[in-house]
């Protein structure tokens, strides 16, 4: 009988090890995408092209790309680095990705926190 318990116990310990290890996984797939979606974004940014920003944009701002984009490039808004992003403990489908931008060539002291979400078609940035 002791035997079973403790077989019991340490199955469980296993399985719950294994949960815990695909959850910090899935973690870090959902964390590099929203890096990655960042990224690509604001590498597209000078170039205007909202064939290609449209598709990283969710909400309004995808429907109106053009003034986001030309917002953005009046500015002068460029990524300076990605400083760190996690998954928003509200929504499991959303990642708070924190980064350093500058603004008309001046880095900004405080990073910029930016919203990346999933969708169907894809990971979207939220402004």
């Amino acid at each position: 009988m002791m035997r079973q318990v403790n077989e019991r116990a340490v199955l469980g310990a296993v399985l719950l090890g294994l949960v815990a290890a695909l959850g910090c996984h899935s973690e870090s797939r959902k964390t590099e995408a929203a890096r990655a979606t960042v990224q690509r974004f604001f590498e597209a940014l000078p170039s205007r092209d909202c064939a290609v920003l449209g598709p990283l944009l969710s909400g309004k701002a995808g429907e109106d790309c053009r003034q986001t984009v030309d917002e953005m490039n009046e500015h002068g808004l460029s990524l300076v680095e990605v400083l760190d992003a996690r998954v928003d403990g509200r929504d499991s489908n959303a990642v708070v990705v924190r980064a350093r931008v500058a603004r008309d060539g001046q880095v900004r002291e405080q990073p910029m926190l930016l919203r990346v979400e999933k969708h169907p078609e894809g990971w979207k940035l939220s402004l």
